[in-house]
């Protein structure tokens, strides 16, 4: 399992800036979603249940994204945050 996780690591790492920055982006409309469900007239459970799917599929990417930029790829997206 630690293998295969450190295989999946190292793909990921191989992905371009670009990509990990556009899956990045992808984690703000799951965000989005799994808060504004809140508001709709559905039973409790269903809310629960779809915050819980949402939320994860949010969380994971962002961490997916994180993974790719790596720690140059997030130094290069501050400076360029910065420069603006």
């Amino acid at each position: 399992m630690k293998k295969m996780l450190i295989r999946v690591k190292a793909w990921l790492g191989s992905l371009s800036f670009r990509t990990g920055v556009l899956v990045l982006l992808a984690c703000v409309p799951f965000y989005i979603l799994s808060f504004a469900q809140m508001v709709l007239p559905i039973s409790t459970g269903l809310k629960g249940t779809l915050w819980v799917i949402l939320f994860g599929l949010a969380k994971t990417f962002q961490y997916g994204g994180l993974t790719i930029l790596g720690v140059e790829g997030v130094r290069r997206l501050k400076r360029v945050f910065r420069k603006e």
